[in-house]
């Protein structure tokens, strides 16, 4: 009987009092009408300063109401939790507001004829007109800079995990980190450089290997990565059993990092898609229809936007244009990610039976 009475005392000393599971969402509540309250009377007219306001005040009331109830240790992982969540919210913000604005302004002329028709003879600043033009420009460079890049950047790839050694390797790995890092304009002033030396006109194709250069860097550090989380145990595996090297790399290790690398890909794409500076200076633009990317000049779609948005001369016309174009081009990004989402987990390696 004592025995029990003194455990239940135990029990009842290391029992702490604690938070309910709401008061988060109260202390946020207190905080962000206390930050209105603030930015009003001290005539902040920015919600953005309010919102930074009410984030700080986040934190302080949550280790200020933690430390009182639960004590400054549990106080103290609170605030770390908090934190979490700020940099969260700090991050979603802006995107979730630029996505906003883009469908807010971008469905007003988005519909079929705009999907359907180039701007032909119609003037920037002059209502009508479409992105047709800019969306087989787009479809036609970004992929043949796919076909250029992704063998390229997957077997230099192959050959830094099961054959690089020594100092080629380390070059090759090197210019890999360079090329990571370069601006998209330098890709273009190379391509644009051995253009003047053979006196070649602006052209899609050119567009295409300068978005090459900037996808073969991408594809080599992601699909490099998932080569590497092959288990050993595979190769090894099939060596014994007196496979070839190249047979085993061709039959093992790529089946099993295929959805890794198939999302690298997509997400290569994805960047490139978006590239203005080496299409302005190799592409050009054009106003009309061009299904021949390898003779006169193209569009894009983010030179048309860029266009659009330079040459308007404060049209609404045009602005319009430019905001349709541009949830055009984060429709296909979007799409582009869940299609190497969907395939990821597709070809993910199956757990357990």
């Amino acid at each position: 009987m004592s025995s029990a009475v003194v455990t239940g005392k135990r029990g009842s000393t290391l029992r702490s009092a604690s938070l309910p599971k709401w008061s988060p969402w109260a202390i946020a509540a207190g905080s962000v009408a206390a930050a209105v309250a603030i930015g009003l009377g001290a005539g902040l007219g920015s919600k953005i300063q309010w919102g930074l306001i009410a984030a700080v005040l986040f934190i302080l009331g949550t280790y200020v109401i933690a430390s009182w109830v639960e004590g400054r240790r549990q106080a103290k992982d609170r605030i770390a939790t908090s934190l979490v969540w700020v940099a969260f919210l700090l991050a979603v913000v802006p995107l979730v507001s630029l996505i906003w604005t883009t469908v807010q302004r971008g469905v007003k002329v988005l519909d079929v004829y705009f999907l359907t028709h180039s701007m032909g003879v119609v003037a920037d600043s002059e209502p009508g007109g479409g992105i047709y033009h800019a969306i087989i420009g787009s479809l036609e460079q970004v992929g043949l800079a796919t076909l250029i890049g992704a063998p390229i950047g997957v077997l230099t790839a192959i050959y830094l995990v099961e054959y690089g050694r020594g100092a080629l390797a380390r070059a090759v790995t090197f210019f890999v980190d360079v090329m990571t890092g370069i601006p998209s304009i330098v890709a273009g002033l190379f391509i644009l450089s051995l253009m003047l030396m053979f006196e070649m006109q602006p052209f899609g194709f050119a567009g295409s290997l300068a978005l090459a250069i900037l996808m073969m860097p991408v594809v080599v550090r992601s699909t490099e990565e998932m080569l590497k989380l092959v288990p050993n145990e595979l190769r090894e595996a099939s060596l014994a059993l007196g496979v070839p090297k190249w047979r085993t790399i061709l039959k093992v290790v790529l089946p099993t990092s295929l959805g890794g690398i198939t999302t690298g890909i997509m997400l290569a794409i994805a960047r490139i898609a978006g590239e203005t500076a080496p299409i302005l200076l190799l592409v050009w633009g054009n106003s009309f229809i061009n299904n021949n990317p390898f003779s006169g000049a193209q569009q894009a779609l983010p030179l048309y936007i860029y266009q659009q948005y330079a040459n308007s001369s404060g049209s609404t016309a045009a602005y319009d244009r430019a905001w349709a174009a541009s949830l055009t081009l984060i429709a296909f990004v979007m799409i582009l990610n869940l299609v190497a989402r969907g395939i990821a987990r597709w070809k993910a390696p199956k757990t357990g039976r």
